[in-house]
């Protein structure tokens, strides 16, 4: 698996990786071994040749006991059977037996797997007594149900095992996967705050500058004190856009522990905020029906903006220098609503009118935040603004508020 950076990440508990050549080696040492070991117990060897081609047999079958355990192990219990027949009980076929049901129970459900061992126990001890043995309770009989037994615990076991360790690892990966998803989710959200943040700091000063720069060009020779009051805006408005960014980028710069909740604006400076359009040439007119201090917290930051953002739209794209605020206020809604002529449609487009078209949308992403809608389009004679957002007890400590600082 990978990260979101696109390094290899290794899982969580990785697993022993053992090669399958040493087990196979390993079973058939067993099994040959046990074949011809010098047992003191008549008929453990084998005494002819068919005999000792029945005992080395399961060494060819047991590698393909990962692919076909089951069938493998029918395939050992029948030569065991056929040893049986002829008199000989050799101890490395009931290991291959044993290795078998080991496999079987590794690789498949527990009820298959008792299922599967006891049928092979059972036909071990009845093909054991085929060879003549003391009945039921000799205890070779019982070693080999034991190690039967046993060898099937041991496969649930390792199969049980191997299911925790893949939970627990597909636990973790996904554990993983979640904290990347939610760290580029974080980042996004961040990433458009900060874009709001920018535009709000910066675009309405910018507008401002941009006029006045016109202003002050058209007039520097007919009206040179025109002009001077234009440039006296401009480096007003620049002052107060380095000093807006200059905040900006000290909270970004600053720690969580160190970041400090930075003033917001609101409906309270709606004055301040009128009377710097107004020294940028803008006549706007405004009327407020309720009490503007009934209004805190996110939305009373939101109403702030768009007025903001109204007001800038109507000073870069509107006409007759001109525009209206209407704020009405009651126990459950503040309403918004900026409005401005609009210039006649002209033949060509004014290269100077650079339009950037963020504004709005960062304005529809705050006004969403805290539950609202926006409307924008032209009404007769001009351009209209408005919004609508709801007022209620928790708004200041809702979670638009951390959206929209």
């Amino acid at each position: 698996m990978t990260t979101t950076d696109g390094r290899r990440r290794e899982p969580a508990y990785p697993r022993p990786r053992v090669p399958w050549w040493l087990g196979d080696t390993l079973a058939a040492v067993l099994v040959v071994g046990a074949a011809f070991a010098p047992f003191p117990v008549a008929g453990f060897r084998p005494t002819s040749g068919l005999a000792v081609a029945v005992v080395l047999t399961p060494v060819v079958l047991l590698p393909f006991r990962r692919r076909r355990p089951v069938t493998v192990l029918a395939a050992v219990v029948g030569l065991f059977g056929i040893g049986a027949l002829l008199g000989t009980l050799a101890p490395g076929v009931v290991l291959a037996v044993g290795i078998a049901v080991f496999a079987v129970a590794a690789r498949t459900p527990r009820r298959r797997t008792i299922v599967v061992t006891a049928a092979a126990a059972a036909a071990v001890v009845l093909l054991s007594l085929l060879a003549a043995l003391g009945g039921v309770s000799d205890p070779r009989i019982v070693q080999f149900a034991l190690l039967i037994a046993f060898a099937a615990a041991a496969g649930d076991a390792s199969r049980s095992r191997r299911e925790y360790i893949d939970a627990v690892t597909e636990r973790a990966e996904r554990a993983e996967r979640t904290r990347e998803a939610e760290a580029s989710r974080r980042v996004a959200e961040e990433r458009l705050r900060i874009a709001r943040d920018l535009h709000d700091a910066v675009a309405h000063q910018i507008s401002v500058i941009s006029l006045n720069a016109g202003v002050a060009s058209s007039a520097i020779e007919t009206r040179p004190e025109k002009a001077v009051t234009a440039l006296a805006t401009i480096r007003r408005a620049s002052r107060t856009v380095l000093g807006e960014i200059g905040d900006l980028l000290e909270v970004l710069r600053a720690g969580d522990s160190d970041r400090a909740p930075s003033p917001q604006p609101g409906l309270a400076r709606l004055d301040e905020l009128v009377a710097g359009f107004a020294d940028a040439g803008l006549v706007v007119g405004t009327r407020v029906e309720g009490p503007l201090a009934s209004v805190s917290g996110a939305v009373d930051l939101v109403a702030y903006r768009v007025v903001q953002e109204g007001l800038t739209n109507a000073s870069k794209h509107g006409a007759e220098h001109r525009a209206h605020v209407l704020i009405a206020i009651d126990d459950h809604e503040v309403s918004v609503v900026v409005t401005n002529p609009v210039p006649a449609l002209r033949a060509e487009p004014d290269p100077d009118d650079v339009r950037g078209g963020h504004g709005l949308l960062g304005l529809r992403e705050r006004v969403a935040s805290v539950r609202g809608v926006v409307e924008t389009g032209p009404t007769p004679g001009g351009f209209r603004l408005a919004a609508v957002l709801p007022v209620t007890r928790g708004t200041g400590s809702s979670a638009g508020d951390g959206d929209v600082s």
